[in-house]
Order: structure tokens, then sequence, then C-alpha cells
């Protein structure tokens, strides 16, 4: 199976600006708890307090795996640090990473749809923090909770975007520009600019061979937009990598963007 090492990264950048929500006196505003995570925060605070009181803090280990395809998801995940990638397996070496969950979203949202098995295999590619509640919790707060499931609901729908997205830029998209997303992708969620990442493991995510990663690494690097020796990649030109990139990193962002 293969596995990556992001290193956590805090600062202000994210997927995609945050849900302002109605305007509230600032000691109102100061009152309510924040989780580090988009969905969470862009729920009301009635609502954003009792789902935090049912979460627990966990910390997602390297190459952990958080669910498989067809067996019930035990527990849901809201990243803060930590980020998860989903893969579609076709057996426990081979497969293709079809969509990233980090701060930005949850593993898990399927259980608004009243479903318990997993679609993909959920397998942690960066370690960190995440909030953790367990499935039957999760269910009875979306039932309570109309504005979870206006939440989860619209998440649903920005991850059938990432799916399809994904399909397509596999069918159309040359290996350079797909690399480019990816390393977006990951840099959206990684909490750094340096992180540790094989060609092996970039060629599995990918479903490309080794030789095509060592090609288009070699152009990016060779551009200055990333430096990269021995599993070691720095990003150093943020919005080189963004003109590098195809299409569909643009429009994932954009999809984020207007439903929150």
């Amino acid at each position: 199976m293969c596995a990556g090492i992001r290193k956590p990264r805090r600062d202000a950048r994210r997927l995609s600006p945050s849900c302002p929500g109605p305007s509230r006196p600032a000691a109102l505003e100061a009152d309510l708890p924040t989780s580090d995570n988009q969905l969470i925060d862009a729920l009301p605070g009635a609502d954003r307090k009792r789902l935090l009181a049912q979460c627990e803090h966990a910390q997602l280990a390297l190459a952990e795996v958080l669910g498989e395809p067809g067996q019930p998801l035990r527990h849901a995940y809201f990243p803060t640090q930590g980020f998860i990638s989903l893969w579609a397996a076709m057996d426990d070496r081979h497969g293709l990473e079809v969509a990233m969950v980090g701060d930005e979203g949850m593993l898990g949202a399927h259980l608004a749809l009243g479903v318990e098995a997993s679609p993909l295999r959920a397998l942690v590619q960066g370690a960190g923090g995440a909030w953790r509640i367990d499935t039957p919790t999760l269910r009875a707060e979306l039932a309570r909770s109309a504005a979870l499931q206006r939440v989860l609901g619209r998440y649903l729908y920005v991850q059938m975007l990432q799916l399809s997205s994904s399909a397509t830029c596999l069918s159309f998209h040359m290996i350079g520009p797909r690399l480019a997303r990816w390393l977006l992708m990951s840099h959206d969620r990684a909490h750094g600019d340096h992180f540790h990442v094989t060609q092996e493991f970039l060629a599995c995510m990918l479903g490309v061979r080794r030789v095509g990663i060592t090609v288009a690494a070699g152009v990016l690097h060779r551009q200055g937009l990333i430096a990269y020796h021995r599993g070691e990649l720095t990003v150093l030109d943020r919005a080189g990598l963004e003109a590098a990139s195809c299409s569909c990193y643009r429009a994932d962002v954009k999809a984020y963007a207007d439903l929150f």
C-alpha cells in the first residue's frame, strides 16, 4: 500500500473562504467555540457547541486505515491538521486516489444519507489532529440539527464534484498538470510548505508509472516551482504551481467557495 508523509502546517491559507454567516456582536462571537475545521465552524453557534461536546480529539497516524469499502464506518472524522486520502482500491496494493479530506471537510459525510458502509478506502496521508465522533451519535445529531444536515449535504455535493473532476483529470490531462494539481491539494491541507513524499507514492496516487513522475517533477523543479531531493519536497512558488496546474484544481476550489 502506498503511503506518503506530510508535516503539519498552520497558517492563514485555507482551501476556500470561511462561510461568513450572519453578523453577531463581537462579545457573542468571542464566546463561540472554534474547531479548526471549516465544516464545524460553518455551523450556527448552538449546533457547533452541541456537536463539539459529543466529539473527542483524536490523533491521525500516518498510513492508518480509517475505512474500507463496503465496511461500516465506526467513526466520522473532522480533520484539523491531519488529512486523509480517499482511495478507489482494486486490491491491497493497487488503486487510485480520487479525493482528499483535510480541515475543509470530513470523513463520513455519506452517513448523512443513512448509509454506514464506506464507499472508498480512507487512508491517513498526513498525520495530525481531528475531531472524532462515533457513528450512532453523529446520526442522532443529524436527526436533531437541520443546520448539520444542510452543511453535510453541501459537502457531499462538493465531494461528488471532486470525484467527477478526478475521473476527468485522469482521462484528459497530462501528468505534469495533474502532478501540480495534486501538490496544490496537498499544500492546502498539509499546514507546511515542506513534506516528504516518494516518487513511488506519487505514481501510486496518480495512477501512472514512476518514470512519468520523475519527468514531471523534474520540469517543475527546473521551473523553480518546487525543490525536490531524495523524497524531500518543498513548494517554492505557489502562484507558479497554480499556473502549471490543470483547470481541475481551480474548479474544485470554486465549487467549495460557491457552496460555503
